[in-house]
């Protein structure tokens, strides 16, 4: 009967579901199975989901008789392509690769091969890529620290939910095929490996087939997919993410797929913690370690932003109480200023009234204390997020896994030069020679000190265009637009410069690519790691170089009226009326805004790409009735069809970076805007589920992929850390009005009276023709020199960057080993368990 059928995959369908095959024509050629929603699906779902699928395309071009031809003009590229399929595909066989084929024609020839391995590959491979297989079940419950507290004060946790099937927790070791008999479960082959071990045994096979030459590289399924020989390769999803119809649904009977979208991916689930062990039984470690930082992170938001609501709404009080606002506002024509370029008119202080009050919103005496509260946030989050990693870590078994389970990179042990015998385990190993790779990174190095130095040149390109519109502006002789130029230069520079990131973006991630490629790292983890410093050293600059010059450069380097200083010819840039900060807040607000936005109208074209997949490969056919139909029913489709409809996942690193700039936003600059964590928390309640809905019902099944922590951005959210205190302990001493308010406080009895003309020099008797006087902001005399009080004021400046970031080191100090103490007393309670646990690892594989 099998061989009726013609084909494995038919015969297990036909075995399990205990139902014919038909073979059924809805307006194009095609082989489906009238079985896919029978009702024994359990079964059925169990083994048909253990496939890996690699799917082409082939053109077709329809001739005016009506028959198919191939296209003449790719005729010698689809060759190639051919060639290398079956070279590859027959390399599969050879290693052992079960495979079945079935063909889809509508306007393209779509080709599936449904890919599965036998046990005695599966367990050749499991021994070779050290998969991890149980020895005896976890007994213990798991708790987080919130469900601890809320149980300790006796209050009804609203954010738990129970979510059925839950993972069984086990003690792991690797697998062993001569100690077979002693892992748990060992007697059923069909499910002693889990569908993501056989995901990553499959893909192991894939990755590291060669299918042409090796000095050419042309090896792995990566190639031959950035070569477009196959279209795309994918583990099947556990059939539909949507709830099966009826009044009453088993929990129990769902799949997983159904469960995560059910308990995780819906809005409704918007306040209840994330399902993390479904998420790792599902995606593997890496995703799982993803959701988990980003929930935690999310969490700890939520005082940062009450924090800084609060510093905010002091800020609106500051603007109806504040002595200085009040004396700019009723100044008329006390304080006439001097103008801003050389065509400019002279103009009144009491002009700039609604855009300084706006100012004290940002720039206030609560912006010290939040910015000392942010740096002592961002090292507690840290320490906390170091904890909760490791605990995750040792639950799912992948705590020493970069230092002795981690293989080396499939292309790196197909196109490695030599082997070099390892002295630790004595067998023969890929080797890259070191000096080849450091000359390479070298190079690599060279690359990102030249694209660092292209975005300083954009950087100085928005700035001469800030000036020279302004200049423009000011010659257009409307009254308008002269009152409003610094803002309009201002706002139209922010999103010049946030096009112009978005841009090199994109040109230097595929650079990155390329050389971190070139390098040649021995393992996946090293390769991640190299690729995401490379382009987070291009993003910092890239991101932040703006923000840092309207911080510490803008305004410092003016000089005085007769004595302007110039770059290029053009003078140089001043702050505006209401000084950097509320220009600085701006900066941070447009590109935080706006590249949300970006991103909003991204996450619109994966839906419409989503669409125009299902369009593409299911087109509407005319029938003989001349009735447009669609081709294909969802319903009717096979799950390899209904998953490659689907878009592809490329990782998690547009992801990360995402945040990790974000948190760099929140922490760097918050002294100017206090109001960022606020926007940062609403953001990730958002993305946390905008994540999941494309993970559950937009993406394709990733390979699932183990990882010990989220590798090397920990260490990038450190340095952030460390740079965050010494940058809010500048921009408070040296871009804030702060120290300057205190110091004159200090020296006037705690009065602000007269705070204004304190801050405003006088410009020299021969600055024009007419002998007119008129005001600037500077510490300077009529001659053009310097107050005492500007050195008394550095000399303050620069104390209080030293005990702003003394403080905020020994508070860091202190919370750290607070931190290191209570993990201590934590993990002791389990020292003895795990030891005993890795002395019988230990025994079983002796």
């Amino acid at each position: 009967m099998c061989k009726e059928h013609n084909g494995h995959i038919y015969c297990l369908l036909q075995h399990f579901c205990g139902k014919t095959i038909n073979r059924v024509k809805y307006g194009m050629e095609t082989h489906r199975s009238s079985v896919f929603h029978s009702v024994n699906e359990n079964s059925y779902n169990k083994m048909l989901f253990m496939y890996f699928v690699l799917v082409w395309e082939e053109s077709l071009a329809v001739l005016k008789d009506g028959t198919l031809e191939k296209d003449k003009s790719s005729h010698a590229i689809q060759d190639s392509h051919r060639k290398w399929r079956e070279d590859f595909l027959s390399r599969l066989q050879a290693a052992g690769i079960d495979q079945e084929m079935v063909i889809l024609q509508a306007k393209k020839k779509i080709s599936y091969v449904l890919l599965s391995a036998p046990w005695s590959v599966l367990c050749y491979y499991a021994e070779e890529i050290s998969l991890r297989v149980p020895l005896q079940m976890v007994t213990t419950p798991n708790f987080n620290w919130s469900e601890r507290m809320l149980e300790k004060i006796k209050i009804p946790n609203l954010m738990s939910q129970d979510v059925p099937s839950m993972p069984p927790d086990y003690y792991t070791c690797q697998f062993r095929t001569n100690k077979l008999e002693r892992f748990l479960g060992s007697e059923n082959k069909e499910t002693f490996f889990k569908t993501t071990q056989r995901h990553q045994v499959l893909y192991e096979i894939l990755a590291r087939t060669p299918y042409g030459a090796l000095k050419r590289g042309e090896v792995g399924i990566e190639r031959l997919l950035s070569e477009n020989a196959f279209s795309a390769a994918y583990p099947l999803h556990e059939g539909p993410f949507e709830m099966p119809g009826g009044e009453a649904v088993d929990s129990q009977s769902l799949s997983m797929r159904q469960i995560l979208h059910q308990y995780w991916a819906r809005w409704a689930s918007w306040k209840n913690y994330q399902p993390l062990d479904h998420i790792r039984e599902y995606y593997g470690e890496k995703i799982a370690l993803y959701f988990a930082w980003l929930g935690f992170y999310t969490g700890w938001l939520l005082p940062a932003a009450v924090v800084g609501t609060l510093v905010f709404l002091f800020g609106i009080w500051l603007m109806v109480t504040d002595a200085p606002a009040r004396e700019i506002c009723e100044s008329k024509d006390e304080f006439v200023m001097c103008p801003l370029c050389k065509i400019c008119s002279y103009w009144n202080l009491s002009s700039i009234c609604t855009t300084f009050k706006a100012g004290l919103l940002f720039d206030n005496g609560g912006t010290v204390f939040f910015s000392i509260f942010m740096a002592l946030w961002a090292v507690t989050f840290l320490e906390y997020w170091k904890r909760t990693s490791a605990v995750l870590a040792h639950r799912w078994d992948c705590s020493e896994f970069q230092e002795t389970e981690e293989r080396p990179r499939p292309e790196f042990t197909a196109t490695a030069p030599m082997t070099l015998r390892n002295p630790v385990t004595g067998a023969e190993e890929p080797y890259f020679p070191k000096r080849r790779r450091f000359n390479r990174t070298l190079t690599g190095g060279m690359v990102i000190i030249i694209m660092v130095s292209v975005v300083l040149m954009f950087v100085v390109a928005i700035i001469v265009y800030r000036v020279i519109l302004s200049i423009i502006i000011y010659k257009s002789h409307n009254a308008f637009l002269i009152f409003s130029a610094g803002r309009i230069a201002s706002l139209t520079g922010s999103v010049l410069n946030l096009l112009v990131i978005l841009m090199l973006s994109r040109v230097y991630i595929y650079l990155a690519q390329v050389l971190t490629r070139w390098e040649m790292h021995r393992t996946q983890t090293k390769y991640e790691d190299m690729f995401i410093l490379k382009v987070f050293i291009f993003q910092f600059v890239n991101f932040y170089s703006s923000p840092v010059y309207i911080s510490f450069f803008k305004g410092r380097f003016v000089g005085y009226p007769g004595n302007y200083y110039k770059l290029l010819g053009i003078r140089n840039e001043d702050c505006g009326a209401g000084g950097c900060l509320i220009e600085l807040a701006q900066e941070l607000l447009v590109i935080m805004v706006g590249k949300q936005v970006i991103n909003n109208i991204q996450e619109f074209i994966i839906k419409l790409k989503s669409w125009w997949q299902k369009r593409k490969i299911h087109p509407k056919v005319r029938a003989e009735d001349e009735k447009v139909k669609e081709g294909v029913s969802t319903q009717d489709a096979a799950p390899w069809e209904t998953d490659y409809e689907l878009l592809l996942c490329e990782g998690l690193f547009d992801e990360y970076l995402e945040m990790v700039l974000q948190f760099g936003f929140i922490t760097i600059f918050v002294a100017a805007c206090p109001l960022a964590p606020l926007f940062a928390l609403i953001n990730n309640w958002v993305e946390v589920r905008l994540d999941a809905q494309k993970f559950v019902c937009q993406y394709r099944r990733p390979v699932a992929e183990r990882a010990q922590d989220i590798g090397i951005w920990l260490d990038i959210l450190q340095v952030i850390t460390y740079v965050a205190v010494i940058s809010n302990a500048f921009l408070i001493a040296f871009t804030s009005d702060f120290l300057p308010r205190l110091y004159y406080r200090y020296n006037n009895d705690g009065n602000l009276q007269g705070y204004v003309n304190f801050t405003l020099g006088t410009s020299p008797s021969n600055f024009n023709a007419n002998n007119t006087q008129c005001r600037y902001r500077g510490y300077r005399d009529r001659n053009g020199h310097f107050r005492p009080e500007y050195f008394h004021l550095l000399a303050c400046r620069l104390a209080f960057v030293i005990i702003f970031e003394a403080s905020s080191v020994e508070l860091s100090y202190v919370i750290m080993w607070t931190t290191f103490a209570v993990q201590i007393q934590c993990n002791s309670l389990t020292n003895s368990v795990f030891t005993g646990l890795s002395v019988y690892a230990f025994l079983l594989r002796s």
